[in-house]
């Protein structure tokens, strides 16, 4: 009975996931009116699937580092009560801030769900210096990173462009197609590698808990967690999504594809390192750094956004810890 509970716990988590971050992939495609919600949820859908899938060749160690793993002593990872709560503690904090719209970091979630139950139930005995270079450094330094990165990159493209006319015209190229078209062209294939690494990057975190699970096997986790981060985004995406697409900044194809770039590059890098960063913060940031440039950056909107990621980690260690409390009495 306490397996198939941490089973539908997971996948509660999915599918928060799913509903909070499915759609940061492709909302740079739908702010700059490059494609409508349906056709961007559903690139965003194909996309994630295929990151989720490729995760069980290349991210293990991401799935090792959210089992717990170095942060409590061994016999703790091994409870299925200690996965539980960290995985409604989550599931709770991402699943409120999705309703009001808020683009939060399930990453972030996990780790402050992770600290909460740690602490809970091993006090001093938890290891906070992992907890600070494994996890807690790499989320605040990769949106300052995408931040820095897309902002230089946008500079950059913006002079080439005026060295070359030609890239602004909108008549044929040698291949019959004009320099926007083909734009528009990266612009979506950069947000399938936006959509694809988060795939890569979130799921072995959510599949991390699921390893006390003796029966089920990791590459069958994935692909069923996979499906129901799909179903979250498919079916409850939008708040967040118009958060991300139309508050943040104003954009054209140029900058969200620069942006999708920038976002890309670093997930996919981190992912095959095994550094935990938010697809959330890198991918805010990008869009930062592009809204700083251009002057079109709604600074009200990203204090409210930077607020909810610092209230994050307190509120998922906290349900995390009352849950872990309340099982504890139950069993």
């Amino acid at each position: 009975m306490i397996l198939i509970l941490l089973f539908i716990s997971a996948c509660f988590l999915a599918y928060t996931n799913g509903a909070n971050d499915n759609f940061k992939g492709v909302a740079t495609l739908f702010g700059a009116g490059i494609t409508d919600y349906k056709k961007a949820i559903n690139w965003a859908t194909l996309t994630t699937f295929a990151g989720s899938v490729t995760a069980i060749f290349l991210a293990k160690e991401l799935v090792k580092n959210f089992s717990g793993k170095g942060l409590v002593p061994n016999e703790l990872i091994q409870s299925p009560t200690f996965a539980i709560s960290i995985a409604l503690g989550a599931a709770i904090t991402v699943f409120t801030a999705t309703k009001i719209g808020m683009p939060i970091s399930t990453t972030h979630s996990l780790v402050g769900a992770l600290f909460g139950t740690g602490v809970m139930a091993v006090g001093s005995q938890f290891n906070f210096g992992k907890l600070g270079n494994t996890f807690l450094m790499p989320l605040i330094v990769s949106p300052l990173v995408a931040t820095t990165l897309s902002l230089i990159a946008y500079l950059v493209f913006k002079y080439i462009r005026k060295q070359i006319p030609s890239l602004n015209t909108k008549k044929p190229t040698l291949i019959g197609v004009s320099s926007p078209k083909i734009l528009d062209g990266l612009h979506y294939l950069s947000s399938g590698i936006v959509s694809f690494s988060r795939g890569l990057n979130d799921t072995p975190k959510i599949v991390g808990l699921l390893i006390i699970i003796k029966t089920i096997d990791i590459k069958w986790s994935m692909i069923f967690i996979a499906v129901i981060m799909a179903l979250g985004g498919l079916i409850n995406a939008k708040k967040v999504g118009e958060t991300m697409s139309e508050k943040i900044t104003k954009m054209n194809s140029g900058q969200g594809f620069t942006a999708n770039m920038i976002t890309g590059l670093l997930v996919t890098t981190a992912s095959i390192h095994g550094l935990p960063v938010s697809t959330t913060h890198v991918s805010v940031g990008s869009l930062f750094g592009i809204g700083i440039v251009t002057k079109k950056a709604n600074y009200k909107t990203i204090g409210k956004i930077i607020l909810s990621w610092v209230l994050t980690l307190p509120i998922a260690a906290i349900m995390s810890a009352i849950v872990f409390k309340t099982l504890e009495l139950l069993m």
